[in-house]
């Protein structure tokens, strides 16, 4: 069995794909127990000796926080945090997010700076390791002052409340922990204020969005030269020369990438092409290049958080301080996850007008590819299909970091809503999957058409595998079948490429 030691160092996009998707089990190391210890050691020794409010801890949250609460209320008052802020509502969060969730509070929590007890720690890392997935709903968060509401319904099992899977299985938390045998843990001071701060919300949708993305800007590539063969387009937009003199990181390695997997094509090598290309085709470099260079900036800013700590406050036992800060404040990832919604939307937008121009009757292809059309429909309703969903995209991608709505009395009066950022940007990643699983179907139905001549042997290969899969379309039939299967393949096969 894998073991991957929290602590052990920082956390990238590849290791967290490494450990979510081969199986690790989770432990501390001695380090990071170290630390966890030694701050719950400090914060309770200070709270014994000092009577200065410290908020959240001998305090009322929010507006409430000039309310002090006597020390032998310290723990109820953890307690009743998580049931209060349980108020999720909503589509429930996706299992793996769930998961990631849990990893990365554990990862937080990890550098000693958030006053919890090891126990509550190591109950975690349990819920990890024995796949116990709680039920948390995308509603609820302001995304400032943390992911309060997920989060309270991520914590909320590890006092017997709420709902989990377990194995699959949605089960009441308390009949959870009578399987395994657990008892209910009993907040001391600050874990419940630890456990429901942080931005582990918003970060784990940006993180499961940005794996996935990354490998899509793959696919955009692959499935754009299929089509810039299929509509028998020129390899000179792509020559390197064009791209040394305007440098932009992305473009210069979109246009290699293109020039490299159509090396062979009979197609592209053919004589008598116009002398320009639609944007679509031709700007291929520049369009999807500049979503390349967006997403990476997007994967800075999430690195940067995912190795943080973001609740509050923020204990320092080396220092002998204890300060109340803004961590938990969602703004880094709102912004970046708008950024990310607008990249991945242009991405979609550009492979519509692709299956557009590949549709129309031009270039010596049948309308909607397809023989005798108007007794034949052919690809005409899988474009509409893919400009209602490019439409849709366009909409999400209006942002959410811009709005604010006052919370807590006016003491939260600017928020990220960076939670509203993360689900949205979820919805636009599996929108771009249909968008180019469509353009996908519309490029290998005209490069078939193009026979005897073939494309490129890297084109050629994606093609025969995709033609054991999906035939040939002669005449009409239900496409949705074969929408879902292009789908499927460009996921499964193109991204394995």
């Amino acid at each position: 069995m894998k073991l991957y030691s929290i602590g052990s160092g920082a956390i990238t996009l590849e290791l967290i794909h490494s450990i979510m998707t081969e199986g690790h089990q989770l432990a501390l190391s001695e380090e990071a127990a170290k630390k966890i210890n030694d701050c719950h050691n400090y914060l309770h020794e200070k709270i014994k000796v000092s009577t200065a409010p410290i908020y959240g801890i001998n305090t009322g949250f929010g507006s409430l926080q000039s309310v002090s609460i006597d020390n032998d209320q310290l723990e109820a008052l953890q307690s009743n945090l998580l049931k209060s802020h349980a108020c999720g509502t909503g589509d429930e969060v996706p299992q793996e997010i769930v998961k990631l969730m849990l990893f990365l509070k554990i990862q937080s929590l990890s550098y000693g700076h958030s006053g919890v007890q090891l126990s509550t720690v190591q109950r975690l890392i349990d819920f990890y390791n024995h796949d116990i997935i709680p039920v948390v709903f995308t509603q609820g968060s302001l995304g400032a002052s943390g992911d309060l509401a997920p989060l309270a319904h991520l914590s909320l099992p590890l006092l017997g409340i709420g709902e989990v899977y377990v194995m699959g299985k949605r089960k009441a938390a308390s009949a959870m922990l009578q399987q395994f045998g657990w008892e209910p843990l009993h907040m001391k001071a600050k874990e419940g204020l630890a456990l429901i701060n942080g931005t582990q919300f918003m970060s784990a949708y940006g993180v499961h969005c940005l794996l996935l993305a990354k490998k899509l800007t793959h696919v955009a590539d692959v499935v754009a030269a299929a089509s810039i063969d299929a509509f028998d387009c020129r390899l000179d937009p792509f020559n390197e020369l064009i791209h040394q003199i305007r440098p932009h990181k992305g473009q210069l390695e979109t246009a290699k990438f293109i020039s490299e997997i159509l090396a062979g094509s009979e197609l592209i090598n053919q004589s008598g092409k116009q002398t320009q290309d639609p944007y679509s085709f031709r700007c291929v470099p520049q369009v999807h290049g500049a979503s390349k260079d967006a997403l990476n900036y997007v994967e800075w800013v999430f690195l940067t958080e995912i190795n943080a700590v973001t609740d509050n406050p923020n204990v320092f036992p080396a220092e002998d301080l204890i300060l109340s800060g803004g961590n938990f404040h969602g703004q880094p990832l709102a912004l970046a996850l708008d950024f990310l919604c607008i990249a991945l939307s242009e991405l979609g937008s550009i492979s519509e007008r692709r299956t557009f121009q590949l549709i129309s009757g031009l270039r010596k292809l049948p309308a909607f590819l397809v023989a005798k059309p108007g007794l034949n429909s052919g690809l005409m309703i899988p474009q509409y299909t893919a400009a209602s969903i490019a439409s849709q995209n366009k909409q999400l991608c209006t942002p959410a970091s811009v709005d604010s709505i006052v919370s807590s009395n006016g003491q939260e009066d600017h928020v990220s809503m960076g939670a509203n950022a993360a689900v949205k940007a979820y919805k636009v990643v599996q929108n771009l999957v249909s968008i180019l699983g469509i353009e996908w179907l519309n490029a290998t139905q005209a490069l078939e058409l193009r026979r005897p001549l073939k494309s490129s042997p890297f084109i050629e290969k994606l093609f025969t595998s995709f033609r054991e899969e999906v035939a040939f379309i002669t005449e009409d039939r239900q496409l949705s079948i074969d929408i879902e299967k292009s789908k499927q393949f460009i996921v499964e096969q193109i991204i394995a490429e």
